[in-house]
């Protein structure tokens, strides 16, 4: 089964305190801290989803058919997929994750822990009150 948009979109919002956002009119992109590690379209076009690569799979991806090096992007290592099927779920799963984590490490250390923080569930505390519960020696 092919990736679509409603795939795309549930993954990338699982990311640690990744948001979304319509820009540039039909375009949904995927941001950390305001800062877009994936691009898919709402409506058709030459190509339907982008996102961040390493330098290593950026060479590889590009000589894939169906995977061009992206619009406006390509120099900083971006690829686009031109079909729903030029990558299975499983490794476009891994390399979104990739792309967040690229652009993710390069926030600040303290943007970054303040982001962490805010997506952790808060533990719940351990009850600390002494009562007739607890046995005395």
């Amino acid at each position: 089964m092919n990736a679509d948009v409603d795939w795309v979109r549930k993954l990338c919002l699982s990311f640690p305190a990744a948001t979304e956002k319509v820009t540039w009119g039909a375009d949904l992109t995927f941001r950390i801290n305001e800062k877009i590690f994936a691009v898919t379209v709402l409506e058709p076009a030459k190509v339907w989803l982008s996102f961040k690569c390493s330098a290593e799979n950026f060479a590889d991806l590009t000589e894939r058919a169906g995977i061009i090096p992206a619009p406006y992007m390509a120099r900083n290592q971006w690829v686009a997929l031109e079909t729903r099927d030029a990558l299975q779920k499983q490794e476009l799963t891994i390399l979104l994750r990739e792309s967040y984590d690229l652009v993710f490490g390069k926030l600040p250390r303290k943007t970054q822990e303040a982001l962490l923080q805010k997506s952790r569930p808060r533990a719940k505390r351990k009850s600390t009150r002494r009562g007739s519960d607890r046995r005395r020696s």
